[in-house]
């Protein structure tokens, strides 16, 4: 079990550094009468692997590389996505291509037009981007039409859906907006690794205590220290979204990356004494600019933007209460073992030696670990 435990946190050593998640499109489509304006947002480090956009093979993508390869993309993409409206297609035809930096690296950005027989009441969309590559992959679609949006997550299992014009229900709204929040906790490594350091000295008891550590007691701590991290993200996650505060991505990825270090290497010399929920609240405010930076890939629809902001955060504490409910268990039954120790530790050590990259590639914009 210790060396399947390794292997995990190995598997997030080896995941996109950069990347506050694996891999993710926004693909942005307006509605008016019989036409579609279509934005689609694929990150260059997908492409080049699909692709081998890096001609030279230096590991670095160059505008001019890029530049020679966008007939090669637009057809790449365009092949695997559909749209159609009742029973016909609406052909699309490529537009320009630009080059935009979002929180986890550089994408391209595709324009095109489609265009349909008869006026839209429902766009079906088959998105098979990256499917035969890569089944984790997810195309993050957003539907704007007369001043309203729906949006709708796509992946291999789910690769065909249909999204009405009709303005979406408030609740339609919020609880895709949870989605939403649940998969990019669930996929934000460095946001769990800090989680997972900060919880690993939940189940053990300080060494100069003489009673057990119970299941109560250890479940109090891990609240306090989850609580204090939902508080804090959840602040700065909605000023951010509602534009009252902002950072610059780059400082906010690399002091996300400096907190996991710091959590794990307390677990192996007590830096906080204690002080976990305190910690876990400071930090939590650096993270909550992170998701805010997720969010905003996203696009908040502005006719209900404070349901969605919410139905965000919400996704955000489900999937974050689901990790905890794993973890406490497992960890307060192993708590008394060599395996647990070694876990503390080796991990712990491990965790600190992947953020400690993560951290230098941030700060310094560099790539040391490859995907």
């Amino acid at each position: 079990m210790m060396r399947a435990l390794l292997s995990v946190l190995l598997m997030l050593a080896l995941a996109p550094a950069q990347a506050h998640k694996p891999s993710d499109s926004y693909l942005t489509l307006s509605v008016k009468d019989q036409q579609v304006k279509g934005q689609w947002d694929i990150a260059l480090r997908d492409l080049d692997y699909a692709l081998g956009l890096d001609q030279n093979g230096d590991g670095a993508l160059t505008w001019d590389e890029v530049r020679a390869q966008h007939q090669v993309i637009a057809t790449y993409a365009l092949e695997r996505l559909a749209l159609s409206a009742g029973p016909g297609a609406c052909p699309i035809v490529a537009g320009e291509q630009l080059i935009d930096q979002h929180t986890d690296g550089a994408y391209t950005v595709l324009r095109f037009t489609a265009a349909c027989a008869a006026a839209i009441d429902a766009l079906t969309i088959n998105y098979r981007l990256f499917a035969d590559i890569d089944p984790q992959h997810k195309g993050l679609v957003r539907l704007d039409h007369d001043g309203q949006s729906s949006s709708a997550i796509f992946d291999p299992q789910q690769a065909r859906q249909s999204l009405s014009l009709a303005s979406p229900s408030r609740w339609a709204q919020f609880r895709d907006y949870v989605r939403h929040g649940v998969w990019h906790i669930w996929i934000g490594f460095d946001h769990i690794l800090f989680l997972l350091s900060l919880l690993l000295p939940a189940v053990l008891m300080p060494a100069a205590a003489r009673q057990s550590q119970t299941i109560k007691a250890a479940f109090i701590d891990v609240l306090k220290v989850v609580t204090a991290f939902t508080l804090a993200h959840s602040l700065t996650l909605s000023l951010a979204s509602l534009h009252v505060l902002s950072l610059p991505s780059r400082w906010v990825e690399s002091a996300i990356a400096a907190s996991v270090v710091l959590a794990a290497l307390n677990n192996l010399w007590p830096l906080f004494r204690g002080r976990r929920p305190v910690v876990a609240f400071l930090f939590g405010l650096i993270h909550g600019f992170g998701f805010a930076g997720v969010l905003a890939d996203l696009g908040l629809p502005q006719s209900t933007l404070l349901l969605s902001l919410l139905g965000f955060n919400v996704g955000v504490e489900i999937g974050q209460l689901a990790i905890v409910g794993a973890f406490l268990p497992i960890a307060f039954a192993l708590r008394k073992t060599w395996l647990y120790r070694q876990l503390l530790t080796t991990g712990s050590a491990l965790i600190m030696l992947i953020a400690a990259v993560w951290l230098v590639e941030r700060a310094f914009d560099l790539r040391i670990l490859t995907a």
